[in-house]
């Protein structure tokens, strides 16, 4: 049994290896035959994209296995796995830590890679061949990467009887399904910078182009947005502090992606649609992966301090960085190169779709140029300044806000205003009933809260303008009232998807003002059968005991809770604190009683000297809100990429015969 193992691991690194052979003649040999016509050349890119990507995966199912059946004479799995754990923290245990999360990573690159081969038929075939050989390019960078520096398949001469185990914090479900989502976000973005440097080597950028980039940049956003969303609920439940994003630099390093990307995918529409805004978008494609790998250094370079980073080797953080610097010095020298070539054909005026959204960009560039600056100046300081910085929520809640509060304004407007030339009266006009019932909710909300401040209801009002904006645009584009319930039906995915998408974003701009404004936590000491109240809830700790998991130990107490003056107990919660004997670490478990309107949010601390707990307790207005708008996005996100429109179809086609002849 043991000589299996064996053998499956040394297949493993041996196709690992192979895939990385053919990555570098996929990056040579399609340029060659597209620069030179010879369609034989052009051709190999598909067959040797789908052997990269089998490869690798054979090379990660074999890490898998070896996590499954705990085979510690490899040193990833000794170092990460242990044979007490459960088999969902085995499996993500492959990517919990540096070098498998990078085999991940490649495989999802190769997979891609892949993908566009299967499905890009229609596609010109120099483009085709250009866009293949530049992700496999790409490829070529990281299999380098992970074979000289990270290898996952390093063996130990002397296998342990058992693991280290897998960090703690690590060990939930809803982290366990985080990176794998990141990372389709992260690696789905080469793809447009694989289009838009074959692009910019083919010198043409057109309505078509557009047409095939928006599919992946959506892709890529959406799986964004579900692995950000994860994250965040992770850190929300799991770490036991109660917030849901703490613009930690592993989480900035996610989110900078997300806001080019969404820059990205407004953009191409305007390429698509108008054929103007060339130069802008493909620099965006460019960015946008550019933005993906300085999330990379961040994460595994250890310059910049995390909960959520997988590794501390500086010298790993200079090969990402040379990528970095390859990859984006190479593809703005071909940008600057080929300026001349992305000459803007359509023609706009100052009110109209194009320049709302043009503005949309603008906002959504800067403001990730704010979490960049943000993150990163705590490095910058240090270096050249030998200061020890600490950029925080203050500095990014100040700085960053403005930027989605107008964006969240214009949104509606933009949505609106018709392409080429347009009037604000007409999407005024439209837009009034939506304004009457913000301002009247403002009002509602102010008179409700006793005197708080205004942000709250102010924030709350923003968000029902974007979900109303979305509702009244779905509904003009359904046109004559007679027909308008017919006409919903038929409308395309796409602008369905785009409207729940925006609405998905005024869900969580909700979230987050009501969570903000209004929230109410309460700190103290508690004794045992002791009675608090906090927001109008009864809390009493009725007992404390200990309780073995799995491969852990756990402190928990058993809380009941009632609304105030009333003798029916709402529930019982179990807030713990746990420590796990193999990794010696211990991690805080709040109980959550979860509602539409409000979470009842309950953490355990430590056994006080004097006697007694001591005990957090927060009353959290609309927080599911949050994590509800992220999927709505999602959702939004997904219904637009099964718009039919998206599959390469008649326009490309026709665009094939054209560059064919």
């Amino acid at each position: 049994m043991h000589t299996t193992w064996r053998m499956i691991i040394e297949l493993s690194h041996f196709a690992l290896i192979l895939a990385a052979v053919i990555a570098c003649l996929q990056t040579v040999v399609p340029l060659i035959g597209a620069q030179k016509n010879w369609r034989g050349w052009m051709a190999v890119a598909e067959p040797m994209a789908s052997s990269q990507f089998f490869l690798t995966a054979f090379a990660f199912a074999g890490l898998t296995y070896a996590f499954v059946v705990s085979d510690f004479s490899v040193q990833l799995v000794y170092l990460n796995s242990h044979t007490a754990k459960p088999m969902l923290y085995k499996v993500s245990g492959v990517w919990g830590n540096h070098e498998g999360s990078l085999l991940l990573w490649v495989l999802i690159l190769t997979l891609f890679g892949a993908m566009a081969a299967w499905f890009g038929g229609n596609l010109p075939p120099r483009l085709r061949a250009r866009v293949l050989a530049v992700q496999s390019a790409v490829a070529v960078a990281f299999f380098a990467f992970i074979l000289f520096t990270s290898n996952p398949f390093l063996r130990l001469a002397t296998p342990p009887f058992n693991g280290q185990g897998l960090n703690p914090l690590l060990q939930d479900p809803g982290l366990a399904f985080h990176p794998p989502f990141l990372y389709l976000g992260y690696v789905g973005l080469s793809m447009t910078f694989s289009f838009a440097v074959a692009a910019l080597i083919e010198g043409r950028v057109d309505a078509a182009w557009g047409r095939w980039v928006r599919p992946w940049t959506l892709a890529a956003w959406l799986f964004l947005t579900i692995g950000i969303a994860l994250g965040s609920w992770w850190a929300y439940y799991e770490l036991g502090w109660g917030g849901f994003w703490f613009w930690d630099p592993v989480e900035n390093a996610s989110f900078m992606p997300w806001l080019i990307s969404a820059a990205l995918l407004h953009s191409a529409i305007v390429v698509e649609k108008r054929e103007t805004l060339k130069a802008w978008t493909i620099l965006l494609a460019i960015l946008a992966f550019g933005f993906s790998l300085i999330g990379t250094f961040i994460v595994r370079s250890g310059v910049l301090t995390s909960v959520h980073a997988f590794a501390n080797d500086p010298e790993r953080g200079v090969y990402i960085l040379i990528i970095l610097a390859v990859f984006m010095g190479g593809a703005l020298t071909l940008f600057g190169a080929r300026a001349a070539a992305l000459e803007a054909k359509g023609v706009f005026s100052m009110v109209s779709r194009e320049s709302a959204l043009v503005l949309n960009n603008v906002i959504l560039a800067v403001s990730a140029l704010v979490v960049f600056v943000g993150t990163i100046w705590p490095l910058i300081a240090e270096l050249f300044f030998d200061r020890k910085l600490s950029v925080g929520p203050p500095f990014f809640n100040t700085a960053f806000t403005p930027f989605m509060i107008a964006l969240a304004i214009i949104l509606p407007f933009g949505s609106l205003i018709p392409w080429k030339r347009g009037r604000v009266s007409r999407a005024w006009q439209a837009l009034k009933i939506p304004l009457v019932l913000v301002l009247a909710l403002v009002g509602l909300v102010f008179a409700m809260q006793s005197g708080r401040s205004v942000l709250g209801p102010f924030g709350v009002a923003l968000g029902v303008w974007v979900i109303a904006g979305s509702v009244v645009e779905i509904w003009q584009r359904a046109g004559n009232k007679g027909a308008r319930l017919r006409r919903l039906k038929g409308l395309p995915r796409a602008d369905w998807g785009k409207a729940v998408a925006h609405a998905g974003f005024g869900v969580t701009i909700i979230g987050i003002a009501a969570l903000t404004a209004w929230e109410t936590e309460d700190i103290r000491v508690v004794q045992t059968d002791e009675w608090f109240e906090v927001a109008g809830y009864d809390f009493s700790l009725r007992a404390v005991r200990d309780v073995a998991g799995p491969n852990y130990v756990s402190t928990m107490g058993d809380v009941d809770v009632r609304r105030a003056g009333r003798e029916t107990l709402l529930a019982t919660l179990h807030p713990e604190k746990r420590i796990y004997p193999v990794a010696e670490m211990p991690t805080t478990e709040a109980a959550i009683r979860n509602g539409v309107f409000r979470d009842i949010y309950v953490v355990i601390g430590d056994e006080q000297t004097g006697g007694g707990w001591a005990v957090r307790t927060y009353i959290k207005p609309f927080a599911n809100w949050i994590w509800a708008g992220c999927i709505i996005m999602a959702l939004g996100g997904g219904l637009s990429m099964s718009d039919r429109r998206h599959r390469v179809g008649a326009g490309a086609a026709r665009q094939t015969k054209e560059q064919a002849t």
